[in-house]
């Protein structure tokens, strides 16, 4: 069964506002998907650095953890997409476990010009 969790400092700082909005997103969209990681969107932002701020629940769908070295992240908005790879050490998502991210892309003209409500984060699964 899948089970939503906090990372340690995401419980301490996170507003009850954010909060309530990913328990929101976890409720809507936990169903079971077999050996996948998902990624629904709970909120996007371009921060002061013009860099985009992409706020989602990972969902590890699979029999193991997630860890994001080297994994490749797909930026999508209506005809724009785009690939990072990211390693991200303290985070690691165990199976059957949904946990709340905030993934920072570099500073680009292009992302002043998205409907951020149209962001969609795609996360390789190898």
């Amino acid at each position: 069964m899948q089970q939503l969790y906090f990372h340690p400092t995401w419980d301490k700082a996170i507003s009850p506002q954010d909060r309530t909005r990913i328990e929101e997103v976890f409720e809507e969209t936990y169903t079971q998907v077999d050996d996948v990681i998902m990624s629904p969107l709970v909120r996007a932002a371009i921060n002061h650095k013009g860099e985009l701020l992409v706020m989602v629940l990972v969902h590890n769908f699979t029999h193991h953890s997630a860890r994001f070295v080297e994994r490749s992240l797909f930026v999508h908005c209506d005809d724009f997409s785009e690939e990072h790879v990211m390693t991200i050490p303290a985070l690691s998502v165990p199976p059957f476990t949904s946990m709340p991210w905030t993934f920072i892309f570099p500073a680009s003209p292009i992302y002043k010009t998205l409907e951020l409500e149209h962001v969609v984060l795609e996360i390789d699964t190898y």
